[in-house]
């Protein structure tokens, strides 16, 4: 039976009042029956748009269909057969500019909560299932393994991909925790890390290995693992974690952090419990410059580390890149934004912190290269902002690493590697890569599209037969 409400259920959250003290998931999921009445208002479109705007093709009416019928397990084969990591794309992708953006239901009232309805059905798979049983292959393949460079989104989708194809995967991470961006960038409360550890888990499951503490490029080159460690084929997705600042005075100052940094320290080293050995700045007054998804979470960790937060951004509202999701959810927990606001230079004290930002205010001239109308100064308008912390979240650059260490390997002037849209073939013969180190920062989904898709080059190319 068709739903013909205009609406979606909405989606169960912590009291803002409450969660901007707690780090605990804000987003509490839907209850069966808000998932079956959701699913409900499918039209089941036989041409499918919604999976013409999924990066990994998930079939959408199909696994909602199954919701509608209560068949919550059905449902979670259907998504898993697309979607190694369902229960974090539901939680994280920008649905409202993909699949919910060509829903049929959305042009006489609001889409359907694809998104939302993902992540019930990977949780309730999750809930119920003791373990997730390996995937069994196709077919066993007796080619050499596969070289899996990063854990995080790209990474992940292409081990699981070429696992289910019966390759030996062995995926290299950096760090001491797999999961990448997943782990030291997505805060606790909008991707718990159990998650994470659940859905990597899977992978694990199906035979991949991660080995950690291990950076290519220092302490492994691509040249080692191909040349010597016996690798056919190397996958790079190790993302875009080398933050960029906007070179203007006082960046150097104490209370000055990247957001890279900032979250890592919250994410991956609990920085907001007592007991952490890798402490974070607590600030009185922050500044958080940019408007991006990373912005909204920086600034999100810091009002729930007792700070007064403000997000400085030199557009408007209309502007912000973040998911609109993600600024309701800072406005309601009182964070203040300060629009058509660009920093100018940040401003110490005698022992060298930070004390204020001085600003001007902008206004909005024409178009610029992005197709959003370009930032312009007013003369005269400098003013100061108190403060004791200023994160920085204006973007992040591929690390030059891989690229600095890997003989035959093209790479753009800023620093991506280049990669073919389809295949993520490089100019180094079996060679592969894909997500943030190919486009900049961009979001999970995306990365796993790519992943995706190179794991697909990579089958073909070592069923060509392969030899050393």
């Amino acid at each position: 039976m068709v739903n013909r409400s205009l609406t979606k259920n909405e989606m169960p959250v912590q009291e803002p009042a409450l969660r901007k003290r707690n780090f605990m998931e804000v987003a509490l999921g839907y209850r069966p029956e808000q998932a079956v009445n959701e699913a409900e208002r499918c039209l089941c479109c036989k041409n499918k748009p919604c999976v013409s705007e999924c990066p990994v093709n998930i079939d959408i009416p199909a696994f909602v269909a199954l919701i509608a019928e209560g068949e919550f397990e059905k449902a979670y084969e259907v998504i898993s057969q697309y979607n190694s990591l369902p229960a974090i794309c539901g939680r994280v992708c920008p649905q409202e500019t993909q699949c919910e953006g060509k829903c049929v239901r959305g042009l006489k009232g609001e889409p359907v909560a694809i998104g939302r309805l993902e992540r019930f059905v990977a949780d309730h798979h999750n809930a119920h299932a003791a373990e997730r049983a390996a995937a069994a292959p196709a077919e066993k393949k007796t080619s050499p393994s596969v070289a899996i460079i990063g854990s995080g989104p790209a990474g992940l989708a292409c081990a699981g991909d070429l696992a289910k194809k019966g390759y030996g995967v062995t995926i290299f991470e950096a760090l001491h925790v797999e999961g990448g961006v997943l782990s030291y960038g997505i805060p606790e409360f909008r991707l718990p890390k159990a998650i994470v550890q659940k859905e990597i888990q899977g992978l694990k499951n199906m035979g991949v290995e991660i080995a950690r503490n291990t950076v290519i490029g220092k302490t492994l080159t691509v040249d080692d693992l191909m040349d010597n460690y016996g690798y056919k084929a190397v996958f790079i997705g190790s993302g875009a974690g080398l933050p960029r600042f906007m070179n203007i005075p006082g960046e150097n100052l104490n209370g000055v952090y990247s957001a890279n940094e900032y979250l890592t320290r919250i994410n991956l080293m609990k920085a907001y419990t007592d007991q952490s050995a890798t402490p974070v700045q607590r600030a009185l007054r922050v500044a958080v410059i940019g408007g991006g998804n990373v912005a909204m979470d920086a600034a999100r960790c810091a009002k729930r580390l007792g700070a007064e937060v403000s997000i400085v951004y030199r557009r408007t509202e209309k502007e912000l890149p973040a998911r609109v999701e993600e600024v309701e959810h800072a406005q309601e927990e009182d964070i203040q934004f300060s629009f058509l606001t660009n920093p100018l230079r940040i401003n110490g004290d005698e022992k060298g912190w930070v004390k204020s930002i001085t600003c001007e205010k902008m206004t909005l001239g024409e178009a610029d290269e992005s197709g959003r109308a370009k930032p312009v100064p007013m003369p005269g308008s400098e003013y100061d902002i108190e403060v004791d912390c200023v994160i920085m979240a204006i973007g992040t650059s591929p690390n030059p690493l891989i690229r600095n260490s890997t003989s035959g390997l093209e790479t753009r002037r800023w620093g991506g590697i280049v990669a073919d849209d389809n295949s993520g073939e490089t100019s180094r013969k079996g060679v592969y890569a894909g997500g943030d180190a190919v486009t900049g920062a961009a979001t999970v989904i995306l990365a796993m599209g790519a992943g995706k898709r190179a794991a697909g080059a990579i089958d073909a190319y070592l069923s060509q037969g392969v030899t050393a």
